[in-house]
């Protein structure tokens, strides 16, 4: 698991714009019955993290000397720059399943799209699961190289997803499929 080290944040309002520029990011900590704990990460250390992690991954968040298993809940980004202004830690149970949206990787190449022009139809980006904290993956990999043609379907049944991994989205709903090229004429 990926440590993450946070420090008890006092500066909180409109004041927190000098904490950023000292290249912390303000961020909350809360959970099950738990009070909500106001702290800051340093903005370095988090961007590597969540590149690494991403939002469905469990990360150690060491306060002093205590340490929570979190799950990256939220990330507040400027809209203009893209920097990030907020971030929500929520604390998790181990033994308690959650649901979480984890998204999808398109990986190969339809043979359907390379030799009969077809159109690559993603239908889904991410899928909504249930899984204990410890078992939620960071991403779900799609293999569209069995696209064989343009009846080939994967439909959300077909996700590999690991033992103790719940998908709650329809079974039978389409992730992604090849589409028949249009014409000039279905153009116009």
């Amino acid at each position: 698991m990926i440590e993450l080290k946070a420090e008890p944040r006092e500066i909180l309002g409109k004041k927190v714009k000098k904490l950023r520029q000292t290249g912390f990011i303000p961020a909350v900590l809360y959970g099950h019955g738990k009070k909500n704990q106001n702290v800051s990460v340093e903005e370095k250390s988090f961007i590597r993290v969540l590149k690494e992690v991403g939002e469905t991954t469990l990360v150690a968040l060491k306060t002093g000397d205590k340490n929570y298993d979190v799950l990256i809940h939220a990330v507040d980004r400027d809209p203009l720059r893209g920097n990030v202004r907020h971030i929500d830690f929520y604390e998790v149970r181990m033994d308690e399943k959650i649901k979480a949206d984890v998204p999808l990787i398109f990986v190969g190449e339809a043979a359907a799209v390379k030799a009969d022009n077809g159109i690559l139809v993603k239908s889904l980006q991410e899928v909504e699961i249930e899984a204990l904290p410890r078992d939620l993956p960071k991403e779900i990999t799609v293999d569209i190289s069995v696209l064989d043609s343009f009846e080939a379907k994967i439909h959300i049944s077909d996700l590999p997803v690991g033992a103790g991994v719940k998908i709650l989205s329809d079974p039978t709903g389409i992730v992604v499929q090849v589409m028949p090229p249009r014409s000039d004429k279905e153009m116009e």
